[in-house]
């Protein structure tokens, strides 16, 4: 039994040292253009999962309507365009330079599958190390409510409210003749 034990730490201690080396010679893969480390995707996400779960919110205390979608579209211009882009654009440069790069949440299906709950609990409070950042201290419970419903119901908006976000598109710079 003794020498099970010893086995046991033994091997331990040598998981141990082989982790820290990996990181502390400089293997790690922390560059944005670096593949992700083994398992982050399936442990970042379990972790995520379970914490929205438990802790978003059920029902909005705002009712989806027009006028609710075109103020969440002016939101989502001025804050979420930058990195998810707008139906359209090309991706900005920050968004290309991201890891993991961000979803385009108004193309395809985006996140109109997710409940309007779950959107607004990321909105709130960001995804660690993904380059979500939380709004809860820079924009209003409305106005997180406001473009956490427009994006639930982004494949389903109303065409003055893709008008809007398709017309805030830049359209790209002319090039002047030598």
């Amino acid at each position: 039994m003794r020498l099970f034990i010893f086995g046991f730490v033994s091997a331990f201690v040598l998981i141990l040292a082989g982790g820290y080396a990996y990181i502390e010679l400089g293997l790690a893969p922390v560059a944005t253009s670096s593949p992700p480390l083994p398992f982050e995707r399936l442990i970042t996400g379990m972790a995520l999962d379970a914490r929205v779960s438990k802790e978003a919110p059920s029902s909005s205390p705002i009712q989806p309507s027009d006028d609710v979608y075109l103020a969440g579209a002016k939101v989502y211009e001025n804050n979420c365009a930058v990195c998810h882009g707008l139906p359209g654009q090309e991706q900005t440069a920050i968004a290309k330079g991201e890891f993991p790069k961000p979803p385009k949440l108004l193309e395809g299906k985006g996140v109109s599958d997710d409940p309007a709950g779950e959107t607004y609990w990321k909105v709130a409070n960001g995804i660690r190390l993904t380059g979500m950042p939380g709004f809860a201290n820079s924009l209003s419970t409305d106005q997180m409510w406001q473009v956490s419903l427009l994006l639930a119901n982004s494949d389903k908006l109303p065409p003055k409210v893709v008008t809007e976000l398709q017309g805030t598109a830049n359209p790209p710079a002319a090039t002047p003749n030598p």
